[in-house]
């Protein structure tokens, strides 16, 4: 089925976190090359937009985000900033407040696929972390700097502990700038989901997003967010939850259409993808 809407892109070159548009995929990019697309302030503000208007626009089935360049995927919040103000790119509230990198904190329901361009650093692991899918090039390396220069590894390294060994996730942690896992073992471990030659990243993770975007975008949301919340969960209750998902779908429309779909021989026709408390 053709996408009825047309690319768009919110802003030029010039900026430094982009969001553009096309075949119901978004592509948010992190824009500062020549800083190693290191986090700042405006970018959070940003991103918090972006990442509403994901949830909001029906269009939306699956989200890529990446960095520019071949070196660095994020280096993480720029310490320049933070050497000159005292200020990190986060206030004192709640983790679910002002971790916007996270798309899992953000409640981001839409599959976001994550294409590692490059070196990812200290707080752009969010974006690796939590993505539901990770693609890697051969090149990359993943360096959490937390405890050299003097930060805690908090949020993030909680997101490394789910996909990683713990002794790797600590490992990472307490040796900082020191120990940098490598992209081929970050995929031996589980890490990384895909591994391409480099600069294939976005291609592969387009592509990953576009098998994404065909199928039932309401079934997509309620089985991402059944496999999330079953991390900690037992097994009844995780069985449970995801059970009364699959229960609640069945008054969808999709869940007739694609059966119908498929018994005609015809692309399936699925219903917009609304926010899940609609």
């Amino acid at each position: 089925m053709s996408d009825p809407t047309p690319p768009v892109s919110d802003a030029g070159d010039q900026a430094e976190i982009v969001y553009s548009l096309s075949e119901h995929i978004a592509l948010i990019r992190l824009n500062r090359p020549g800083a190693g697309n290191a986090l700042t302030r405006s970018m959070r503000d940003a991103l918090r937009g972006m990442w509403r208007r994901v949830e909001q626009d029906a269009s939306v089935r699956a989200v890529v985000v990446t960095g520019t360049g071949p070196r660095h995927f994020c280096t993480g919040v720029d310490l320049r900033d933070v050497a000159a103000t005292g200020r990190t790119t986060t206030g004192d509230g709640l983790a679910r407040d002002e971790i916007v990198w996270s798309p899992l904190l953000a409640g981001i329901t839409k599959p976001v696929v994550c294409a590692v361009n490059g070196m990812a650093v200290g707080g752009g692991l969010h974006f690796v972390v939590d993505a539901d899918i990770v693609v890697a090039g051969e090149h990359v390396e993943f360096i959490d700097t937390h405890t050299a220069v003097g930060m805690v590894g908090a949020v993030e390294n909680v997101g490394l502990a789910r996909r990683l060994p713990i002794g790797t996730a600590l490992r990472m942690t307490l040796e900082g700038a020191a120990f940098r896992l490598r992209a081929d073992r970050a995929y031996a471990l589980g890490l990384v989901d895909e591994l391409c030659a480099p600069g294939a990243e976005l291609d592969v993770a387009l592509q990953i997003a576009r098998n994404i975007a065909r199928n039932s975008p309401r079934a997509n949301q309620l089985s991402k967010l059944g496999i999330w919340s079953s991390i900690g969960a037992g097994h009844e209750e995780a069985a449970e939850f995801a059970w009364s998902l699959a229960l609640g779908h069945r008054s969808h429309p999709d869940y007739t259409e694609g059966p119908r779909a498929f018994v005609e021989r015809r692309p399936p026709e699925w219903a917009d993808p609304r926010p899940l408390e609609d």
